[in-house]
């Protein structure tokens, strides 16, 4: 019961909200993403995204270096995937330049980005399971990113960023240990895939926590211009191997996994069957290149490939060109052009103008993550605070792909 000696001010029962910051310190914000989101108890009203903690001027920075020194750039982007970065700019490149590679660098390409891409989705459904509440599993399938990494290590000699291949090919070929290790990676992540789907899939508190959080129509994911899993999820079948194909996708049998919510579980599942898909590509891969010359692992391109440290010591032909693209002497051909390829995380594009020079008179890279993030007020209006957070992980926004 009321006390009749308090009176209260005019207009205090009136509804009031609260300013909350979520991020950039949250752990789910990666310490660059800050939401000042306005909450009515622990509802979401509206959200205010901020982006540029981590600017970092790589379009800029990149018109200002030779091509070929681009893409350790590019690792920085989705840093989840960078070897299907560093594939779009040497594909890109050699579209400028008009070059044609063997079967077999285009058959090795495909091994590292489908490789890639498992391990972003390992990434990006693990974190789904662990912000609601299902750590085990994140830990069990991480073994597996981690030896994806030894694959990238054993072909390059890095492993998160990977600067992996060069234009017109690889620095080397694979090792037998190499292939040894992909072989062991084909065998034995489908067991363990295959558990984690079973932790989550048909788990009741799971599907509760991301059925019907985040969800998009299709023809809201277009006109934003989602791509890649977020928008299959929203049930476009949109993929860029297929619709454009490039580095000899069209000689490989796979199919396009599509949703129909476009909420935070379709996103799990999407991604969760291309990393199947993933791992039959590779697999036919492999099967090709069996009946292809083992040691061609780059193309015929001399003006534009490093030559062997025993042809630069011991011809002058080779010790030109040497010189010539390690010091960015090599001009590239006018032209413009915009070169895209299927990231982990959708549409990674590259819009290049060049005026002859040895860099790039212009140059934007096309993030999907960018996209995604300016779709998040929207996905998050009237869901709770705990939703917001799964929200930001099932879109896999990663703070790289950003702040280009």
């Amino acid at each position: 019961m009321s006390n009749p000696h308090i009176s209260l001010p005019q207009g205090s029962l009136e509804k009031q909200t609260t300013t909350l910051n979520l991020g950039p310190t949250h752990p789910a914000t990666h310490g660059v993403f800050q939401n000042i989101l306005e909450m009515d108890g622990e509802r979401v009203v509206s959200a205010v995204p901020t982006v540029g903690y981590i600017h970092r001027a790589f379009e800029k920075i990149a018109e200002r270096r030779p091509y070929y020194q681009i893409a350790p750039l590019t690792d920085r982007l989705n840093y989840c995937s960078s070897p299907i970065n560093n594939m779009g700019w040497h594909l890109t490149t050699e579209r400028l330049l008009g070059l044609q590679l063997p079967k077999r660098v285009e058959y090795l390409r495909v091994i590292i980005m489908e490789l890639a891409r498992i391990s972003d989705h390992i990434i990006c459904n693990g974190v789904v399971g662990v912000d609601t509440g299902a750590f085990t599993g994140f830990l069990y399938i991480m073994e597996f990113r981690e030896l994806a990494y030894e694959i990238y290590e054993e072909v390059c000699g890095s492993r998160l960023t990977t600067n992996i291949g060069r234009v017109g090919g690889f620095e080397r070929n694979f090792s037998n240990a190499a292939f040894e290790k992909i072989e062991r990676f084909l065998k034995e992540f489908p067991k363990a895939l295959k558990e984690f789907e079973t932790l989550l899939v048909r788990n009741r508190i799971f599907i509760e926590r991301t059925q019907g959080v985040g969800a998009i129509t299709a023809e809201r994911a277009l006109n934003y211009g989602f791509t890649g899993p977020n928008l299959r999820a929203a049930g476009v079948d949109y993929d860029v191997r297929v619709a454009h194909p490039y580095s000899s996708y069209g000689d490989f049998k796979f199919d396009i996994p599509v949703g129909t919510t476009g909420d935070c579980y379709d996103r799990f599942l999407v991604r969760g069957e291309e990393m199947w898909q993933s791992l039959s590509i590779i697999r036919q891969a492999l099967d090709k290149i069996q009946d292809l010359p083992a040691d061609v692992y780059h193309a015929d391109v001399p003006a534009y490939y490093l030559p062997d440290k025993s042809d630069v010591y011991t011809k002058m032909e080779a010790l030109i060109y040497h010189f010539k693209i390690v010091m960015g002497e090599t001009d590239i051909l006018p032209g413009e052009l915009y070169n895209a390829v299927e990231g982990a995380n959708g549409e990674l594009g590259f819009y290049v103008i060049s005026d002859g020079g040895r860099s790039p008179y212009r140059l934007h890279f096309r993030r999907p993550c960018f996209i995604y993030y300016q779709a998040y007020p929207e996905l998050i209006h009237g869901a709770m605070l705990a939703d917001a957070v799964v929200c930001m992980s099932s879109l896999n926004l990663i703070a790289g792909e950003l702040d280009a």
